[in-house]
Formats: C-alpha cells, structure tokens, sequence
C-alpha cells in the first residue's frame, strides 16, 4: 500500500468527473497518478470538502461524519484495494467503542469521508501498478481565489434539491 493525496478533481474528455490520486511524497509531475471515475454529486462533494467549504446544508458525507462522531466512532483510514474489470474497490477501517471494523465502500465516498475526517488515504501498489497514469499527463490546473467561488456560486445556482436525493 503506498499514501496517496487528493491531487485535484477533473472532468474527462467525455465530461466525466475524476478524482486524482497521487503518492504523497511526490512532485505533481513525477512517478504516477491514479485516476478514479466518479458521479458529479461526489465530485462536489470532495471538491467542497478539500476546499475546506461548506455546502448550506449538509451533504450525504457530511451525514455520514456526524453519525460516525454520534457513535464515538472514527475513520482510522481508507483503501483503495483493487480493480476489477474497470470498477474500483476500497474499504474504510472505522474504529468506534466495540471495535475496529473494515467495511466496503466506493472510493468516491471513501475519499469524501477521507477528506472530511482527515484520515490517510492509501492504495494497493498494484491498482496503481494496474491503473495509474504517468503524472506528466496530469496538468494541474491552479485556480484562483475568485475561479473557485465562482464555480461554487455556479453550483449553487444550477443544483437542485432532488440531485441529492437517493
């Protein structure tokens, strides 16, 4: 397993969303990055989360940190564990007061919770081996300050309260 960061969310060529994963220790353009296709709701999500902004109302992942918290419980870290035919697998290791469980979840809300909570993100060498990308062909794109918040007030003009049902 090797410690990975949230490089950024990206769109595709196709307007897919894609969560970029990158070994912590590395500079943007060296070794590999993993990307991982993802739904637009969870896109925002982690986007809302590691910009350190909070939707007006909480978001599923929100929901899901404050019941962990209610529980006395904790998210001790997330993997991503493998590929299978293009679907990516990860689990959450969550310790509360009976224990410490291991539990499967999708790798967009394991790294949304991830950035909520702050717990160390990890994937399995070889779905980085299997999946990653070389970083060369990742060019992060810094936005600015104002870029940002013109994105989140664009997101809060367009969404609607039905696109966060389940």
């Amino acid at each position: 397993m090797v410690q990975v960061r949230v490089l950024g969310v990206a769109l595709d060529a196709s307007g897919q969303h894609i969560i970029l994963l990158k070994p912590l220790g590395e500079a943007a353009s060296e070794g590999r990055v993993l990307p991982i296709w993802i739904g637009a709701q969870e896109a925002t999500s982690i986007l809302i989360a590691i910009q350190g902004e909070q939707a007006p109302r909480p978001l599923s992942h929100d929901l899901m940190k404050m019941l962990l918290e209610a529980v006395g419980s904790r998210i001790e870290r997330v993997e991503v564990t493998r590929i299978d035919e293009g679907t990516f697998y990860a689990e959450l290791s969550i310790t509360g007061p009976t224990g410490t469980y291991t539990i499967d979840a999708r790798p967009s809300d394991s790294v949304a919770l991830a950035s909520r909570t702050g717990a160390p993100l990890f994937v399995a060498d070889e779905v980085l081996d299997e999946a990653g990308i070389p970083a060369e062909m990742v060019e992060p794109h810094e936005e600015t300050e104002e870029e940002k918040l013109e994105e989140f007030k664009k997101f809060l003009d367009d969404v609607d309260p039905e696109d966060f049902q389940g």
